[in-house]
């Protein structure tokens, strides 16, 4: 009798990328660590006061049997849209050219969803949907197609905000309070799987605070993965990622990010991230630009079952409050918490600077103790905005940035568009003497990104310079394209233009 071997169970993300070079197509699915990337047959079709919990709106009753499903996709469907990104992959054939930015490149197109959370246009989705995007294009579910921009992205959570304009309110989907949903209750999944768009599945939710060591930390750039999924049976596939997760009232209470396969394609189970994160971390990069994190100061150990305190920092909030190493934590403002993800679920919902109440267990004795969240220096303060908050309203036009830079921009013609495969810049219409020709740029170049922000319009050029000047930088980088395909890129000053 011969031994079957058992195939590696590995975790993956659920967007998809398209690699367009030399006439050849390849689609890849993007894996997580542990694994290689998996070839697949393309598929041929062509937001509470400050930082505490959001203000939840009171559960509607669903209606009985099929109609409950036919409800939450009504509810839901015009709410997700189509997310397209295109990125450069660079050509590796002369590394001397790859290193000086001007290698030869491959247009890598991606595939993914997102959801509207405000009709305003606001959209969340996944970090590693938009990771690496030259640019974004949204398509929503009435046909139309809307450049987005990128509001801030968190790795540590794999969530991102973009934002899209339109001349009217957009559809936007009601947040779901992750906190009460039940193992066994009926959710869909909507998203565009396999770029079949506006897709529903349905399916029970089988487990919460799933941690599945998905994401990598990195503590260079401050990215400490939060984890904790809420597991489904609901039917995901590639494209999936940064779609809904929809329970039968229409309510959002999870963005579809990840399966658990053999093969890269669904195989019973998928990972959502829960309502609660979603809604803290969109608030806080329109707001900041970044995620204000908060943490309690302990270190939990590994060797008990639960969330038991192994240590408290000196300057943290834990050990103000008077915990003490071997507390076994219970409950965070009267939410249970029976593992340590569970217990990263409900500190992600605030801010440096908030105050719980943590339910402890110490010997035989339950007591609250009142515990102020610092940020990760040890202070009850929020992190100052970075520079993808919000702008203000007064920003410098773009005749004045045109006369102190001496070019003048307009849009890329249509046909340079599609010979290149763009979805955004703005070409240089006209040159004069000034620090853009000094810097050897001429007429034509097509600029697609400055300072690794993608433009994608006229507005993106403005509000890359109004940041820089908020931020007192003295440079910009400016990475484009002429309409023969060969690459440049220049380095010019901050114009001093005063709104």
């Amino acid at each position: 009798m011969h031994k079957t071997m058992k195939s590696p169970l590995f975790f993956r993300l659920v967007g998809s990328i398209t690699l367009f070079s030399l006439g050849v197509v390849t689609t890849l699915t993007l894996v997580s660590r542990g694994s290689s990337a998996h070839e697949s047959t393309p598929v041929q079709l062509t937001s509470t006061p400050s930082s505490a919990a959001p203000n939840w709106p009171a559960p509607v009753a669903a209606t009985a049997g099929g109609d409950a499903f036919v409800h939450a996709a009504a509810a839901s469907v015009d709410a997700v849209v189509h997310v397209q990104t295109a990125s450069l992959v660079a050509d590796q054939s002369n590394p001397w050219l790859s290193m000086l930015g001007m290698a030869a490149g491959r247009i890598a197109q991606g595939s993914g969803s997102g959801v509207l959370v405000d009709e305003s246009g606001v959209i969340v989705t996944n970090h590693h949907v938009i990771q690496g995007a030259r640019e974004v294009r949204v398509n929503t579910s009435d046909g139309e197609s809307h450049v987005a921009r990128v509001v801030g992205s968190d790795p540590s959570t794999d969530l991102a905000v973009l934002a899209i304009e339109a001349d009217r309110p957009l559809p936007a989907m009601t947040m779901g309070n992750s906190d009460e949903v039940q193992v066994g209750e009926w959710v869909l999944a909507v998203g565009n799987p396999l770029n079949l768009t506006s897709t529903v599945t349905a399916g029970i939710v089988s487990a919460k605070g799933r941690n599945i060591r998905l994401l990598e930390a990195d503590a260079s750039r401050e990215v400490f993965p939060v984890e904790s999924f809420l597991q489904t049976d609901a039917a995901v596939n590639p494209g999936n990622s940064g779609g809904a997760l929809v329970n039968l009232e229409g309510q959002l209470i999870g963005i579809n990010t990840a399966i658990a396969s053999q093969t890269g394609s669904y195989a019973g189970y998928s990972f959502a991230i829960p309502s609660s994160i979603v809604a803290k971390v969109v608030k806080d990069i329109r707001e900041f630009g970044r995620v204000q994190r908060a943490y309690m100061g302990i270190q939990v150990s590994a060797r008990e079952p639960g969330v038991v305190v192994a240590s408290t920092s000196p300057d943290g909030g834990a050990r103000e409050a008077g915990m003490e190493d071997g507390d076994r934590i219970l409950a965070i403002n009267g939410i249970d918490v029976g593992s340590f993800p569970s217990l990263q679920e409900q500190l992600s919902k605030h801010r440096p600077g908030d105050v719980v109440r943590v339910t402890v267990q110490r010997g035989q004795t339950r007591r609250d103790v009142v515990v102020t969240l610092t940020n990760r220096q040890g202070a009850a303060t929020i992190n100052p905005p970075s520079s993808n908050a919000e702008l203000p309203k007064a920003a410098p036009r773009m005749n004045q940035l045109e006369a102190a830079w001496g070019v003048a921009l307009g849009p890329v013609p249509e046909r340079i568009r599609e010979k290149l495969q763009l979805r955004g810049g703005v070409m240089v219409t006209d040159l004069r003497n000034g620090p853009w020709a000094q810097q050897g740029i001429r007429k034509g170049f097509i600029v697609l990104r400055i300072d690794g922000s993608p433009v994608t319009g006229l507005q993106d050029v403005e509000r890359v310079v109004a940041r820089a000047a908020q931020n007192n930088e003295e440079g910009l980088l400016l990475e484009g394209m002429y309409p023969d395909g060969s690459r440049g890129f220049a380095g010019v000053a901050v114009p001093d233009v005063r709104p």
